[in-house]
């Protein structure tokens, strides 16, 4: 079963999807979650915060301890939990998946018409996208 996770930001503007991998850590490792428009508003601590493209996510580093010892033993970071998707945004970014269906759904049009230009094109805007994702700074799309 997939469980959606949504946190609504600190300033109530914003609010972000996450995945936790395998359900190891609960929800409640998000302490807190600041968007664009309030994250100026805190200041950045490297111990139990991450920040990605304006968005930081404050991360409960005792409950993520606790629930850890699920996990062979490792080095617990922030930057861990995010990017080996113990908890991690939905997608590339807050948003993503809601975005990327919206852009898929001029070409599902030209997959009922032309189902070999439909392949090319649907190739040609999932690289495309992910570049683009990656020169505005989303740490998921530069991973790769």
């Amino acid at each position: 079963m997939c469980v959606d996770h949504k946190i609504i930001c600190s300033c109530g503007r914003a609010a972000a999807s996450f995945n936790l991998k395998d359900e190891l850590m609960p929800v409640e490792i998000v302490k807190g979650l600041y968007c664009p428009n309030c994250s100026g508003e805190i200041a950045l601590d490297a111990e139990t915060m991450l920040a990605d493209n304006g968005w930081v996510i404050d991360y409960d580093m005792e409950i993520a301890g606790f629930a850890a010892n699920k996990l062979p033993a490792v080095r617990l970071t922030p930057e861990f939990l995010f990017d080996e998707g113990y908890c991690t945004w939905k997608g590339i970014y807050p948003g993503d998946v809601e975005d990327s269906v919206r852009e898929r759904e001029g070409l599902m049009a030209l997959c009922r018409t032309d189902r070999q230009k439909y392949v090319q094109e649907f190739r040609r805007w999932a690289v495309g996208r992910m570049e683009r994702l990656a020169n505005e700074g989303w740490r998921k799309a530069n991973e790769r």
